[in-house]
């Protein structure tokens, strides 16, 4: 039993290594293709860009485990069935459970720590990741002059040069607009050539210009008419420098505080507290919503005063009920004063309920969020144990190896899983179904096929035998064809 257990091990350990490290990759791809445009031409140090696919293959390393749990699964035990090595096993009287039970229990353990990385190291990667990614897609593209084009990337400065050198540090038939300001340029500034270099701490960008005039206007202040009284002024220079501030080219640092409190970002326990408090808040809320309409309307009716207290008891048993109009019995001179009234009341009980509404919908949403997060560090390990109940059973039908079939069978069965959590998840957070059951939905559908192959493997049943399928499907054919045939020869007898 150790020999057959040590190579079983052996037979699913190899292949999930390779799917595990290939699947990342992938991901890791999709995510770069994603997010280039938010890389490219910024200026980012190596580091940076390191530090960000880090925190990414921390972060799909939820996605990456299922998926290559389920491909390594069905490629080991398509292998084993392919060379006929659990033939041989169960020929020697070891059943197919006992000969996965050490499977079983690596996969266990594969499942509680992937719920441990859920609960404790996820949470932390996300907030690090999401305040990387922030500063990353905040930071702006470095400062580049095309020949011919205005660049207007630094704040109150438009620069345009008719032709740079192949280094890029010298530019020619320079103009720059200086509207700091306001909207219209009062200031430009022209040189035959211009060489650009960086402040030793790379604060400011310096510009030294050769040979060039700068033109001013000055006007009087909220003056937006000719006025004679304003100046243009022309200088004339051979060399002077000009100084543009690129602290907007920097890369910032965004405070996490302002991410701790996002579902993503919080364990379990953590969890826990803001569902806590946000239900406190929700209970509160409704309680304040009905004390709201409680004192705009005044039930006085048989069917309610009895068991509304503060009200007043009706002693008749039997009231007659009034068929005429209601503003019959007000009297006519207070008839338009006692209507004002009432519709001022009704617009600011409506705003009042919509203002209500708006922020009672907002922690409503607050709290399923919570509550999918926390079902999700639990969803995560069950996965890995449902896909590879599905996968390993699987195998051992279609006893077939490699990288073709299998992954085949692999994609279709990971995708099936993967839109029905999502379209779960999406009904989830809009309220239709509860988190519970959004969240569980694809484990709980998936289960009792999980069930059906492990059955099937048992019992040595040939489910995707395509020839075991002509030879029904030609054995009903013939059965057809003689029982229609016998009722054909009896009618044409008769």
């Amino acid at each position: 039993m150790k020999k057959v257990h040590l190579l079983i091990l052996q037979a699913f350990i190899k292949p999930f290594i390779v799917t595990f490290f290939i699947v990342m990759f992938v991901l890791l791809m999709l995510f770069l293709f994603k997010y280039i445009d938010d890389l490219i031409g910024k200026g980012f140090e190596w580091y940076t860009i390191m530090e960000l696919i880090g925190y990414q293959c921390i972060v799909q390393i939820q996605m990456a485990m299922p998926l290559s749990m389920l491909l390594s699964s069905i490629m080991t035990f398509g292998n084993l069935g392919e060379s006929y090595e659990l033939v041989a096993i169960k020929a020697a009287g070891v059943s197919l459970r006992k000969a996965m039970t050490p499977l079983f229990i690596l996969v266990a353990i594969f499942a509680t720590s992937s719920f441990l990385f859920s609960d404790y190291i996820l949470p932390v990667v996300n907030l690090k990741m999401g305040t990387l990614l922030t500063d990353v897609r905040n930071k702006k593209a470095d400062f580049l002059i095309k020949p011919g084009i205005f660049n207007n990337t630094i704040p109150g400065y438009s620069i345009r040069a008719r032709g740079k050198n192949r280094e890029g540090t010298i530019l020619y038939d320079l103009m720059i607009y200086d509207h700091r300001g306001g909207n219209t340029a009062n200031n430009v500034l022209m040189a035959k050539e211009g060489y650009i270099y960086n402040s030793p701490d790379n604060s400011y960008m310096i510009l030294k210009l050769k040979d060039g005039i700068r033109y001013e206007e000055s006007r009087t202040k909220n003056s937006k008419t000719y006025d004679p009284r304003q100046q243009f002024t022309r200088f004339k220079f051979k060399e002077t420098e000009q100084k543009f501030d690129m602290g907007s080219f920097q890369q910032g640092k965004t405070d996490e505080s302002l991410f701790k409190s996002h579902h993503a970002m919080l364990n379990l326990r953590q969890l826990d507290m803001y569902i806590d408090s946000n239900h406190v808040k929700i209970d509160s809320m409704g309680k304040a919503i009905t004390r709201t309409l409680d004192t705009r309307y005044n039930i006085y009716s048989k069917y309610f005063s009895a068991n509304q207290p503060g009200l007043p008891k009706v002693k008749e048993a039997k009231i007659k009920p009034y068929k005429d109009l209601v503003a019959d019995l007000v009297p006519p001179e207070q008839r338009t004063q006692i209507t004002m009234n009432a519709l001022s009341q009704l617009n600011y009980l409506k705003e009042d309920l919509n203002s209500r509404t708006l922020e009672f919908k907002d922690y409503k949403t607050k709290d399923i969020r919570y509550r999918i997060e926390w079902h999700r560090k639990f969803t995560l390990a069950v996965s890995c144990l449902l896909l590879f109940a599905i996968g390993a059973p699987l195998g051992a039908i279609i006893r077939k190896g490699g990288l073709g079939l299998p992954v085949v069978m692999a994609i279709i069965f990971f995708l099936i899983y993967h839109i029905i959590s999502t379209v779960s998840e999406k009904t989830a957070k809009d309220g239709a179904i509860s988190s519970a059951v959004g969240m569980w939905m694809a484990i709980i559908i998936l289960t009792p096929l999980a069930a059906f192959l492990t059955y099937k493997s048992t019992t040595d049943s040939a489910l995707f035998d395509i020839d075991q399928y002509k030879l029904k499907a030609e054995a009903a054919w013939k059965w057809i064809k003689e029982k229609f045939g016998k009722k054909n020869k009896l009618k044409e007898s008769h």
